[in-house]
């Protein structure tokens, strides 16, 4: 209870509500609001999942057995933390838990403080430290808790914000507006860190984007509503009696009940299983474009200085394809344009594995214009995820959506491929002498480092190949494509 007064002593500035003063400006609070944890989060996320390999792999020094162990540890956390949370949010009697912008806003410091572990090491560490495999389960499992405890609440928020495609369509525009700006932290890492060689200076900026996106979750969590908040009934379910409500929704029966709906949804089904694809997709880019552009494009070719500038555009450049193709996405729907990159992706990493691994600067080119497509195609997923939602609250006549419900399990079934991608690469890679080339430098023999190189450039061109024509196999049969020529059918509150 003594949330809300503060609340909303702070929206008074001056005298001046600051929601009014945006709405003065053009800008849309709701939107406003909602985007702020997207750009607080974009700012931690993509340096977290461009940096956190290479910094274990190569400066930590962790062997590949602890590596993978933590891989899998990660994975079995990561993919049971999202429908318990989601369960949680979605029939919690905690306000902190049940409320959206509650979670986001006492989430943000331990979601800041998490993204923190990673660079500061427990000691120094020697290769193959075991305190190095300690620290890596510690960092990822610490981050993806809060992760998805914040980010799983805003999520929700997306849908419950508003049913409208209109609306959402401008919270698309706003998250990528914000993403836009978050994204740009991997290039200011960069070259402040000159792609992490100045360590310490890469620390001083960890903390400072720690403390930003802390600021700006918290904004949410003071000003952003769910159109459901102010209902009473048991979350997700059916009209029932007050007198069962509380034990309705926590029951075993029940919670059992309605994730068997959400599962044998079958457009359900069919964007899981595409979105596992996706997900493997960026994290296999996040991850290890940096270490492939080090390899595979010699330093007098593309100086350090030109490199950060890649690494940025690929977490910029997607935004900015989703805010220039706003419109094409509100003529076309999203099912279109999602099926449209995976054609893209496929004919290029075809054009580019004829081509060869020689054409360096067509090869900078594809490595970063391909993160671009798999990101900006990642970034409209929430609208399918947000159909889906409303379809379920329809089909069985729910009081509220099951919004984190779904994306939570949603990302059971996905985030196992964050851990994935990772494992395989590292294992295909070490078998090819990655591991002793690391500790060697660039002293190696040559027949070995060009078996490397030629392994590291199948792995660029035949990876996203197979996998996009695997999606465009997958997407094709989802059937909620024309969500963005028919009005809603579900009227804000």
């Amino acid at each position: 209870m003594a949330v809300e007064k503060p609340a909303a002593g702070v929206r008074s500035l001056g005298g001046l509500n600051i929601m009014k003063l945006f709405a003065s400006l053009g800008a849309h609070p709701a939107a406003m609001a909602y985007s702020m944890t997207t750009l607080g989060a974009g700012m931690m996320n993509n340096i977290f999942s461009f940096y956190y390999v290479k910094l274990f792999l190569n400066k930590y020094k962790i062997s590949e057995g602890a590596f993978n162990q933590s891989q899998v540890v990660y994975m079995v956390w990561n993919a049971v933390n999202d429908p318990l949370f989601g369960y949680m949010q979605d029939n919690s009697r905690v306000r902190c838990c049940s409320q959206r912008r509650l979670s986001i806003l006492y989430g943000a410091p331990f979601y800041a403080l998490a993204f923190l572990l990673a660079w500061f090491p427990w000691r120094e560490y020697a290769p193959g430290d075991w305190m190095s495999g300690v620290h890596l389960v510690v960092a990822l499992c610490a981050f993806d808790g809060m992760l998805t405890f914040v980010l799983l609440a805003q999520c929700a928020l997306f849908a419950e914000i508003s049913g409208h495609h209109e609306s959402r369509l401008r919270l698309i525009k706003y998250n990528q507006v914000a993403s836009l700006i978050g994204s740009s932290s991997v290039l200011f890492c960069g070259l402040l860190s000159q792609n992490m060689d100045d360590f310490q200076a890469f620390q001083g900026f960890a903390v400072l984007v720690a403390v930003l996106a802390c600021g700006c979750m918290i904004y949410t969590g003071l000003h952003s509503e769910s159109r459901f908040d102010t209902k009473e009934s048991a979350p997700g379910s059916p009209e029932i009696n007050d007198q069962d409500s509380g034990q309705s929704a926590l029951s075993f029966s029940s919670v059992t009940s309605m994730t068997l709906q959400i599962l044998t949804n079958k457009d359900f089904q069919l964007f899981v299983v595409m979105n596992f694809f996706q997900v493997f997709m960026v994290a296999f880019c996040n991850n290890f474009t940096m270490i492939f552009v080090e390899h595979l494009i010699p330093p007098d070719v593309l100086p350090s200085l030109a490199k950060s500038f890649m690494y940025g555009a690929g977490f910029i450049c997607p935004q900015l394809l989703v805010l220039s193709g706003h419109r094409l996405l509100h003529r076309l729907g999203y099912y279109k344009i999602i099926l449209l990159t995976f054609y893209v992706e496929a004919g290029m990493a075809a054009a580019m594995l004829l081509l060869g691994p020689y054409h360096y600067y067509i090869l900078a080119f594809f490595l970063t214009a391909n993160m671009v497509l798999i990101q900006a195609a990642f970034s409209l997923f929430n609208l399918p995820l947000a159909d889906i939602i409303d379809s379920d609250l329809q089909k069985h006549k729910r009081s509220s959506p099951l919004s984190s419900m779904v994306f939570g399990t949603n990302a059971l079934f996905t985030k196992p491929a964050q851990s994935l991608a990772p494992i395989m690469v590292v294992s295909i890679l070490n078998q090819f002498g990655y591991e002793s080339l690391k500790e060697a430098g660039r002293v190696a023999n040559p027949s070995d480092l060009e078996a490397l190189h030629k392994t590291m450039f199948y792995l660029v061109c035949v990876v996203p190949m197979c996998v996009a024509a695997l999606q465009v196999l997958i997407w094709k049969p989802f059937s909620i494509r024309n969500r963005h020529t028919v009005d809603t059918k579900y009227v804000d509150s």
